[in-house]
């Protein structure tokens, strides 16, 4: 009697395991072929260069002018603090507006 793995396993000589012999695919044989003796071209160094540009470094910027630096810290330190709440004359309790709109109560909605 056959065991298991003998009657699951097909055999080689079973008719439907049998290969046809392959028939030839002519254009899969000639790209082969052509693939097969296809040499790439040799690479030289001057090849990048019509790909690559030149690097130049970008022109330095221009340093500020150093005669107007004292006089710009002068101005600075002769300015007024203004601070939140004050306007520049010095009144400090200046009635701030309100920015809000308030809504008006007197519209009752109506009974139903």
């Amino acid at each position: 009697m056959k065991s298991a793995s003998e009657r699951l396993l097909p055999r080689p000589s079973d008719s439907w395991l049998a290969t046809s012999t392959r028939s030839p695919d002519l254009v899969q044989d000639l790209y082969l072929k052509e693939l097969r003796n296809y040499k790439a071209p040799a690479l030289k160094a001057s090849d990048a260069e019509s790909h690559v540009q030149k690097f130049s470094a970008p022109k330095a910027p221009l340093s500020p002018d150093e005669g107007d630096i004292a006089q710009d810290l002068k101005d600075y330190e002769n300015q007024q603090v203004e601070l939140e709440g004050q306007s520049a004359t010095g009144n400090a309790g200046a009635h701030e507006e309100s920015w809000f709109e308030e809504e008006d109560d007197d519209d009752a909605p109506a009974a139903h």
